[in-house]
């Protein structure tokens, strides 16, 4: 075996041993970037130096891996840290004194007995290989993917809400083999390890016997489905109706549970979320819960105030003008607004009023104006003036 340096996933990522996890992953994000397959086509130089990124990442980023690594300076998915000892340092440490420091374990390529590589690291062997029969935590089958579906209302369907039938592709259980991915009949010797449950796999001058990768150890293997080609699902277009709440804007997401993919093995599904596109109005302007509208008033009803009829999603109301309003100045109607998706409660509507100047034809309505002017001589530029002077 030779002697040599083990993998530093550190100087992989090209950060200290005491880096934070915040800097592990904007370094893996970087490098990941610059090395990824899709930005290097046919350059296997870059391509190994992303799975080495990939490798390293994979256990820095999870603090028990790394906290494994640190102490062996390997990691194995059935070594706890602390669980065996390593040199002198661990020596009370329960289970036998394992020191690998100082070998080279990077030039090992894991093959079976026809010379096949497995594609598995050396740690997976020792994973096997230290394992001291401590029960492995089994995660039940995946729960099935969700799914999304961007959906275009009219803004009066997103105020209002409203029920709208969809179709969608999923995948679901495929009713031949029920979801095992097996077709019928007896199961057939596996074509891997010949019907013994193990294979042999050999690391430079080392041979291992592992439990087989593709029957588990069973020694006998099932032919696929034919109709689901051993996924266990088949993908088809589903047709049902969903219910819009009222208050929903754009970039909402509406939840409809159980009609994502299809779980495997039995699991259950996943769900699909709605996103909605609301359309534009042409009088009411949305920002969120609350809506905006202009209307217009006259130079009189401005000046002297006035009650004004204006449209809200409920119906006309009649606002109050109060005297003096300037153009441009917002009046709040309470509650008024779009419903509120994460509570009971109503935005409200604001009104910015747009003092509309009158035509004047006749001379009796400007001799009036002139009348007006005379009698009211402030000049509204004085205060722009002075402050322009300073």
């Amino acid at each position: 075996m030779p002697v040599g340096t083990q993998k530093d996933y550190y100087a992989a990522l090209g950060v200290d041993r005491s880096a934070k996890p915040e800097q592990i992953r904007k370094a893996y994000r970087r490098l990941a970037r610059k090395y990824h397959p899709d930005f290097n086509p046919n350059n296997q130089q870059a391509e190994e130096k992303f799975k080495e990124i990939q490798e390293a990442y994979d256990i820095l980023s999870d603090e028990k891996k790394r906290k494994i690594y640190d102490q062996y300076g390997f990691y194995a998915d059935n070594i706890p840290p602390g669980g065996y000892g390593v040199g002198a340092e661990a020596g009370a440490a329960a289970g036998p004194t394992v020191d690998f420091s100082g070998f080279d374990f990077s030039d090992f390529n894991p093959q079976d007995e026809k010379g096949a590589g497995f594609g598995s690291s050396v740690r997976d062997l020792f994973s096997q290989v230290f394992h001291r029969g401590r029960e492995e935590e089994v995660e039940g089958p995946a729960r099935g993917r969700d799914l999304e579906h961007r959906m275009r209302l009219a803004f009066w369907d997103a105020i209002r809400g409203t029920q709208v039938r969809i179709t969608v592709e999923r995948a679901e259980t495929c009713a031949t083999c029920h979801g095992t991915g097996h077709a019928s009949g007896p199961a057939v010797t596996c074509t891997v390890c010949g019907g013994t449950g193990k294979t042999a796999r050999q690391a430079g001058a080392m041979r291992f016997t592992v439990t087989c990768p593709r029957c588990g150890g069973s020694g006998r293997e099932r032919r696929p489905c034919p109709a689901c080609g051993g996924s266990g699902q088949i993908r088809k277009p589903e047709t049902f109706d969903v219910r819009i709440p009222p208050g929903v804007d754009t970039g909402s997401r509406v939840r409809v549970p159980g009609k994502g993919n299809a779980g495997a093995a039995g699991a259950p599904p996943g769900d699909l979320y709605i996103v909605t596109e609301v359309e534009p109005h042409p009088v009411f302007e949305r920002k969120g819960d609350n809506l905006y509208i202009k209307v217009p008033v006259t130079v009189t009803e401005a000046a002297l105030g006035a009650k004004v009829e204006v449209p809200t999603i409920d119906g006309p109301t009649t606002i109050k003008i109060p005297p003096g309003t300037e153009s441009g100045q917002k009046l709040r109607l309470l509650g008024k607004g779009a419903p509120s998706l994460r509570a009971s409660a109503r935005g409200h509507q604001f009104v910015e009023v747009q003092i509309v100047v009158p035509k004047v034809a006749d001379e009796r309505s400007k001799e009036i104006l002139r009348e007006l002017g005379r009698l009211n001589p402030e000049n509204p530029r004085a205060e722009l003036l002075r402050q322009g002077t300073k």
